[in-house]
């Protein structure tokens, strides 16, 4: 499924597509040919060409251009028109996506009928304003130069394992499976693990870090610091102790009656207040409220750091149908 996304609120969206390995075959094998990822990857970075060009620009015959093109097609990779030659037709190809992410998570067939989980990439933010310090990392290393905001902006952040900044926000956005199922919500749930963010560390840092859902403010949760005492339970051996090392698993329950952070009251906003009915997605804001009292920055832990290995969930709690 295709999610066109923007990466800040003004600039070019960009296009993800995120695979199943188990039902998408015909993916697979579009990805599965060295020179079929670097058409597409031509194709990216110079926008439509015909087959005439492709060929000269990857210095391969046209003739298997033709017939990998052929194949992207198919796995629906790229999309393809016929124009105007000199002589006749040719035909014009463009890439339909920027990343492409493959997920390998099992499904589990036990679980909750009622409850719809979805797993997002810790890196496939939507939109973004944030202020330093801050950094993206993935488990391989630092990603870019740190305390520069404009870096939020790079394809490689779909690798991110931790995020931190001192202001601002980054938002998400989750498909609405409800609305598809034609389900009424009775709660809505997120899991994320978070920490203050302070150079170095420190465990006495509060930090007052919200969560805006479809732009509402749900409240605010006061992580009391950011943690390097010892190295978290998946945090890479290369990442100095200096350094963040996990936080703390926060689960958000929207609610009828109110929303809550565990079984901590922590505003009145209720789901009726979100009009999930009305959205065909559910925007997820984590950030720093301009009016915080203790705005001490946040770290977004994923898979792959911290003490929890997982990325940021949401859970869709359905009412049962009569």
């Amino acid at each position: 499924m295709a999610k066109s996304d923007y990466a800040d609120g003004s600039r070019a969206a960009r296009s993800f597509l995120v695979v199943n390995p188990e039902r998408q075959f015909d993916i697979l094998r579009g990805l599965a040919s060295p020179a079929r990822v670097r058409i597409l990857r031509l194709l990216r970075k110079r926008g439509p060409l015909n087959v005439n060009q492709i060929a000269e620009a990857l210095g391969l015959p046209q003739s298997t251009i033709a017939t990998n093109i052929q194949i992207l097609e198919e796995a629906e990779l790229i999309e393809t028109e016929i124009g105007k030659a000199s002589k006749g037709q040719q035909k014009i190809c463009a890439a339909r996506f920027d990343e492409v992410v493959i997920r390998l998570e099992p499904e589990d067939s036990s679980r909750d009928k009622n409850i719809v989980e979805v797993e997002m990439p810790l890196g496939l933010y939507t939109s973004y304003n944030v202020s330093a310090p801050c950094g993206l990392c993935s488990t391989e290393g630092i990603m870019g130069v740190l305390d520069v905001p404009d870096l939020f902006l790079d394809p490689r952040r779909v690798q991110a394992a931790l995020i931190w900044f001192g202001r601002g926000h980054i938002e998400y956005k989750f498909p609405n499976n409800a609305k598809v199922l034609n389900a009424e919500v009775a709660e809505l749930e997120f899991e994320l693990e978070l920490s203050s963010e302070v150079p170095g560390t420190n465990t006495d840092w509060p930090s007052d870090i919200s969560l805006w859902v479809n732009d509402v403010h749900v409240g605010a949760w006061t992580s009391p610091g950011d943690f390097g005492d010892r190295r978290g339970a998946y945090t890479p051996r290369w990442w100095k102790l200096e350094g963040s090392q996990y936080g703390v698993l926060t689960r958000w329950r929207i609610t009828s009656s109110g929303t809550f952070v565990g079984e901590q009251r922590i505003s009145d906003v209720t789901l009726a207040q979100l009009k999930l009915a009305e959205h065909h997605s559910i925007r997820l804001r984590v950030g720093i409220d301009e009016k915080a009292t203790r705005p001490g920055g946040v770290n977004i832990f994923g898979r792959g750091f911290g003490n929890h290995d997982r990325d940021i969930v949401m859970r869709l709690h359905l009412k049962p149908r009569s």
